[in-house]
């Protein structure tokens, strides 16, 4: 039996992704950080899945729910890693507070170099694949994304270097890179949202004021355009199982789609593009 490690599986991507592997008959061990999240999972799923406590910015819970992986595994090994946990932070760079940057890269990209480092003995076993769920922000960067898009540019680069570094052992790494996805991260975004124009100060609102209100539009609209979490899901299945998979999907539609071929865009263009939307 196929064996699967997921985190961030409470919710969205991680939590639809590991019901449709253990669906597919694999071994699903699927990292929560709520006992309530594991419990749904186990009322939702087959004796295949295992629920495991597994915060990535924990040391101690990383090398736990792996020791429990490779207890569970043995001389086989791991198949496949979804790099999945991810937070999003927003807000203009002035005004973000150097510890929610700093939660915002120990989330998005410490925790998959941590979970990453734990879990390659067991995918060098069985020759495994790594998959790490990036973002069109991971691409293009736009106004009050600063966090995040640098959080996912940190982790495609990071993902290249892999990449190349691992190959020779018959690791793949793929990245996957979604544009707006009908998750709970969308009642997150409208939280920030409010959150920021609460504790923006009055000049803050003098000089971001209007791009908070594009900021707001911006997320309603990608909220009513975005695509089911099942379109993700079946181009990770194929990251994971195809047998000469891609080494990055974009899964996008609408403007997001359109990310990789704004990255090429002149930056003047870029950056006027981006002042018309909203």
């Amino acid at each position: 039996m196929k064996s699967i490690l997921i985190t961030g599986a409470s919710t969205g991507i991680g939590y639809a992704t590991a019901r449709h592997f253990d669906q597919l008959g694999w071994r699903v061990f699927a990292g929560v950080r709520k006992e309530a999240d594991a419990q749904r999972l186990r009322e939702a799923s087959s004796t295949r899945l295992t629920p495991l406590m597994l915060d990535v910015t924990h040391s101690e819970q990383v090398a736990t729910a792996l020791a429990q992986v490779r207890e569970a595994v043995g001389d086989h090994g791991l198949d496949a890693l979804v790099n999945n946990a991810g937070i999003a932070v927003g807000g203009p760079v002035e005004y973000v507070p150097l510890e929610r940057w700093r939660r915002q890269f120990e989330v998005n990209v410490f925790g998959v170099v941590a979970v990453t480092q734990a879990a390659l003995p067991l995918l060098r076993q069985a020759r495994g694949r790594i998959v790490n769920i990036s973002s069109v922000s991971g691409l293009i960067a736009a106004p009050f994304f600063g966090p995040y898009a640098a959080s996912k540019f940190a982790l495609e680069a990071l993902s290249d270097s892999l990449r190349l570094e691992v190959a020779p052992q018959g690791i793949r790494v793929i990245l996957i890179e979604p544009g707006a996805v009908a998750t709970p991260i969308w009642e997150k975004g409208r939280q920030e949202a409010q959150t920021l124009r609460e504790h923006l100060p009055p000049e803050g609102m003098q000089w971001y004021g209007r791009l908070v209100a594009r900021m707001e539009r911006w997320i309603a609209a990608s909220e009513r355009n975005a695509m089911p979490v099942e379109h993700v899901v079946r181009v990770i299945e194929e990251a994971v199982a195809a047998p000469r998979p891609k080494p990055r999907y974009v899964v996008a539609r609408g403007a997001s789609r359109f990310a990789p071929l704004m990255r090429c865009l002149p930056t003047a263009l870029r950056d006027t593009l981006f002042k018309r939307l909203g």
